[in-house]
């Protein structure tokens, strides 16, 4: 029986990736579910013509989305925060943030009172059409009642992990795609069939109505009749049709390779959907509900489309219960996209020593951040308990996170321009040369829009810039005050580090560790120099063989364990492990491969590599050019491990990676040799020799490599021994590199 090998393995926050498709649905359940309620709550305050306003709004978001793009072509880890700090540094990206999550804590509680508004709706519709109506039904408190079973129901699955909620999106995208598809049809034929009213232009005077509501601050003066003023007000009302773009930058850590194509795709898919969803809903409002009924509908905006749509009364009232059960399943998502967004956006800062590090300790059983999760859903119900369910609230105070964040993320994507104009793989549309510099008209653009209208909502929308500047002055003097706190505790220690939870005492061996048989072992030693596990990553396909990063500890680093065999990485691993284990993480999460990680004890380091490829059964191991070795040194030391190892020894193959690109393998144990042309010539020439004769016909070359390897071994045990070894000497000092 062989000794049993004890190990630490780490595990770590989020090494989970997931498909385009599911990344696509995570955020539309954010940007579609608002076409559930922008268009009605936008028509509530500037008219008519909000449908076109809907539709600007839907198209910029074409270009919102490439500014997210292009931050995440810099940044895995990326989003307002990691963007706006690298570009004006901690103090606006910490404002940015506490705009953010005024945005994140309203996204969920809005789109789960929605969900009530449109289940609460339909149940008073089915009393009154079957004559036992509710008197004085309590929709707005019912709605918040269902608002916190839908948050904590999602609380829940994102403590199990991003997989299993994303999911679920995707379950609910599905579902909601045949809703559209239904909807668009239906609703052709309908117009088609009668006279219909399309929007009014808003550009023409009186078509915006300039009350209090819509004008805010702004209200009777000189600036409330400029016509661009009206239509930035106008778009500035309309831009919670827009929810959602962080979502986007916070999900590409979980995208899967190849990770740049496929955030590409989802934002696609996202544009395409939304585009299609959002606007026409608000179209074919005003097309279809008249005008003097339509006000009640504000809050249940597809639901009156339903209503009015041509056909029977049963076939209408069956496809107004689909619309409910969707609507209820999206906005519910919404919910969760809300929690995934914010989780992000506080890990990061937690790894950058905003939030102490408690807030990213892994769960004990499904190694998610837990704690963020918690805080930013107890938050949400204490919102809808707050606004008592309702909606149009919940809807006016929305804008404001979402806008501000928008506007500083486009100001430090300009500045990155300027002062990092490398390092990232894909560029906003745009870009003019002049005089050897680069002129990023289309980011130029953008930023003008987004800040505008920030402004312009600012003044218009008194309640939510109320509630917003204090709700984002209170989240910057928290964050400002827990960094001091954290620097103070971390003075002199490294910053950024990922936090692991290992699990100590653990037996070695691919069934322990969860890793398949013909795996991939990576050799690890120094933080800063992984180009050889950012090579492998790309071409191992890991659905089909898994990737196992280790790195080996010698005995007089050994930790002293006490009874328990779960850890917290402070506990049992130095700075340089873990700085070494961060860096390993961020390698795969750039390109969407999962890892597990090892740590094993060992007294030599080629010892500990071989014993543990063998306990896994890896097929292949993976590391670096040694500092102090040559390759064919570091082969050797590797090969001698593996003649030490006990029987069975498998067949395997080291490859050592150069700096320069260049790769070398060496088959361990017994293996076929490989010859050189001219030792190829000569052991033919020989057998050409010896089968002239043809008493010999019958010679193959093995036998003629059999005689010659018996007598080398009989000479080496004679005195001719030292002149045979000077002659290798000279052979191996002219080997050629062919």
């Amino acid at each position: 029986m062989r000794p049993a090998v004890k190990v630490f393995v780490a595990t770590t926050v989020m090494l989970t990736f997931i498909s385009f498709w599911r990344a696509a649905a995570i955020v539309l359940a954010d940007l579609a579910s608002s076409a559930y309620y922008a268009g009605g709550d936008a028509e509530k305050v500037i008219g008519k013509s909000a449908p076109w306003f809907i539709l600007a709004v839907m198209l910029f978001s074409y270009a919102v989305r490439a500014l997210y793009i292009e931050s995440s072509s810099m940044f895995v880890r990326g989003g307002v925060y990691r963007v706006v700090k690298e570009a004006m540094g901690g103090t606006l990206a910490k404002i940015s943030v506490s705009a953010l999550l005024f945005d994140y804590v309203l996204t969920g509680p809005i789109s789960a009172v929605s969900a009530g508004q449109y289940l609460a709706g339909f149940i008073e519709d089915i009393a009154r059409y079957s004559h036992h109506p509710f008197p004085n039904f309590p929709e707005n408190t019912f709605a918040a009642a269902f608002a916190i079973l839908i948050a904590l129901y999602f609380w829940w699955k994102n403590i199990q992990g991003i997989h299993e909620s994303s999911g679920k999106a995707l379950q609910i995208m599905i579902i909601t795609t045949v809703m559209v598809v239904i909807l668009i049809i239906w609703c052709t034929i309908t117009i088609l069939r009668a006279p219909i009213q399309m929007p009014p232009n808003p550009l023409h005077p009186g078509v915006v109505p300039l009350t209090k509501e819509s004008m805010g601050w702004l209200y009777d003066s000189w600036l409330s009749h400029l016509t661009w003023i009206i239509c930035f007000v106008g778009f500035g009302h309309s831009v919670l049709a827009m929810s959602g773009e962080e979502t986007l930058a916070q999900v590409n850590r979980e995208i899967e390779h190849p990770k740049l194509k496929n955030l590409e795709k989802t934002g696609a898919i996202i544009f395409v959907y939304s585009l299609l969803f959002t606007s026409l809903v608000s179209f074919f409002a005003v097309m279809i509900i008249p005008d003097k009924v339509r006000p009640e509908y504000f809050g249940n905006l597809i639901g009156g489309i339903a209503m009015f749509l041509a056909g029977p009364t049963w076939a209408r009232l069956s496809f107004r219960a689909f619309v409910v059960l969707v609507g209820v399943l999206i906005l519910a998502g919404a919910q969760n996209t809300s929690i995934v967004g914010a989780n992000g956006v506080l890990s990061r800062m937690a790894e950058d020593g905003v939030l102490t590090a408690g807030f990213q300790k892994p769960h004990p059983r499904f190694g998610t951040s837990y704690r963020i999760v918690n805080l930013i859903v107890i938050l949400q119900v204490l919102t809808i308990i707050l606004t008592r369910g309702n909606v149009f609230i919940l809807a006016g105070l929305y804008a404001f996170g979402v806008i501000w964040s928008f506007a500083f993320m486009s100001l430090a994507v300009v500045v990155l321009r300027y002062k990092n104009p490398g390092n990232r793989e894909w560029r906003v549309p745009g870009n003019i040369t002049l005089f050897g510099k680069e002129i990023p008209i289309g980011l130029f653009i953008i930023s003008t829009v987004l800040f505008i209208t920030a402004l312009v909502n600012l003044c218009t929308k008194s309640q939510a810039t109320i509630a917003g500047v204090i709700f984002s002055g209170v989240f910057f003097g928290i964050f400002t005050y827990s960094e001091h706190r954290v620097s103070k505790t971390n003075k002199g220690k490294p910053e950024g580090l990922a936090q692991f939870r290992v699990y100590g005492n653990e037996e070695l061996g691919s069934n322990e560790l969860g890793v398949r048989p013909g795996n991939v072992l990576v050799a690890v030693r120094d933080p800063r120099n992984l180009y050889y596990l950012r090579e492998v990553l790309r071409r191992t396909d890991t659905t089909k063989q898994d990737l196992v990063v280790m790195t080996a500890r010698l005995y007089q680093r050994e930790h002293s364990f006490s009874a328990r065999t779960v850890y917290e990485a402070n506990e049992i691993f130095d700075h340089y492990e873990q700085e070494l284990f961060t860096a390993a993480v961020t390698v795969a999460e750039k390109e969407g491969r999962p890892v597990s990680l090892l740590v094993v004890p060992a007294g030599d380091v080629f010892d500990a590599i071989v014993v543990t490829a063998q306990r896994l059964g890896s097929s292949r191991i993976v590391c670096g050019l040694s500092n102090k070795l040559t390759t064919d040194e570091q082969a050797k030391l590797t090969g001698d491990a593996w003649e030490r190892l006990p029987e069975p020894r498998p067949r395997l193959i080291i490859e050592v990676h150069e700096p320069g690109g260049k790769v070398r393998e060496y088959p361990l144990g017994p293996h076929t040799p490989r010859m050189r042309p001219k030792d190829l010539e000569l052991m033919h020439r020989v057998w050409l020799d010896i089968t002239s004769d043809p008493r010999y016909a019958g010679a193959h070359h093995y036998h003629v490599v059999a005689l010659a390897l018996e007598e080398l071994q009989r000479e080496l045990g004679s005195p001719d021994r030292a002149a045979l070894l000077a002659k290798l000497l000279d052979e191996m000092h002219n080997d050629s590199p062919n």
